[in-house]
């Protein structure tokens, strides 16, 4: 029947919706390893600017508390993105 469409319909893809919680632990360690990139750029940013250098131990080590608000927000906008491709 050429020019009919078919009576069933797909559900949507995300029927089943990932919270934001669990993108945040999905990337949680991508999140983290780049704040502790971006922390040891900016302490080789500030000691060319004069003051103390971060080394890589202290960047990575301050990086596991402050990656978590940084994968909470990846996640919120992974969130925003899978809504934004199903609508």
């Amino acid at each position: 029947m050429s020019g009919t469409k078919s009576p069933s319909r797909k559900a949507p893809a995300t029927e089943d919706k990932w919270p934001v919680w669990k993108l945040a632990i999905l990337l949680y360690p991508a999140t983290a390893l780049t704040v502790a990139i971006n922390l040891f750029l900016a302490g080789l940013i500030l000691h060319s600017a004069g003051f103390g250098a971060i080394g890589p131990v202290p960047a990575i080590l301050w990086s596991i508390p402050l990656g978590i608000p940084a994968a909470w927000l990846a996640g919120r906008w992974v969130r925003g993105l899978m809504d934004e491709a199903d609508s």
